[in-house]
């Protein structure tokens, strides 16, 4: 990149960009600012005028992190129909989705959450999260959820999905249809959690219901 480039404001998000990349290609331990800028071919002072040091880069790479899920689980909500199934379902693809290929990316994040000193971490995570846990507590509004306690309910679907997404992401679930194997943990998630007779098991979501038939 040239000087140039950076006069044209350029730089903070070329500077981000590469982190990602290298943060998903070697892990958080080799990044430095100094690395950053020989790739970018900037000067090695360039990367300070955006950044005070390594622990800023990483902060904002969190945060950048956690907007972009945030967007793209409200923009996936928003083309969902108004059923808690069809709100899971869009929740559930979208973060193994952004999850793919990018499990150092989330690690970071995750981690920043919990350090002190950052509070744009948190409040971005918190505003990610925000708009899942609300699809939760409409459905135990509306009568959607077998339980009042919607804070359990968002816990369980979030650790499921996250559970999923590093399964998928460690190689230990191979070989199969990611799409299908999503809408079937989804499926389990609706068994437990929507609303039952004392003693009667619920009726299958309806993508279980679905494959039944074609496999019949």
């Amino acid at each position: 990149m040239s000087e140039r480039s950076y006069h044209h404001g350029n730089l903070r998000t070329e500077l981000l960009d590469q982190a990602e990349r290298s943060v998903i290609a070697s892990g958080v331990e080799d990044l430095s600012l100094r690395a950053l800028a020989r790739d970018l071919g900037v000067s090695h002072g360039a990367p300070r005028r955006h950044f005070a040091d390594r622990a800023a880069l990483l902060e904002a790479l969190a945060v950048r992190g956690f907007e972009s899920l945030s967007e793209r689980i409200a923009e996936a909500l928003g083309d969902a129909g108004p059923s808690f199934e069809a709100r899971l379902r869009a929740i559930a693809h979208t973060y193994i989705a952004f999850t793919a290929g990018r499990m150092p990316l989330v690690e970071l994040m995750f981690a920043s959450k919990h350090r002190e000193g950052t509070d744009a971490t948190r409040a971005a995570a918190h505003a990610a999260y925000t708009v899942p846990f609300e699809a939760v507590a409409a459905a135990r509004r509306d009568g959607e959820l077998g339980t009042d306690d919607e804070q359990a309910a968002g816990r369980l679907v979030f650790s499921t999905l996250h559970g999923l997404a590093v399964l998928l992401n460690s190689g230990m679930i191979t070989g199969d249809d990611v799409t299908a194997v999503v809408d079937t943990t989804v499926d389990g998630l609706l068994t437990g959690l929507l609303p039952r007779a004392r003693g009667v098991s619920p009726s299958l979501p309806s993508s279980t219901t679905a494959t039944a038939k074609r496999q019949g």
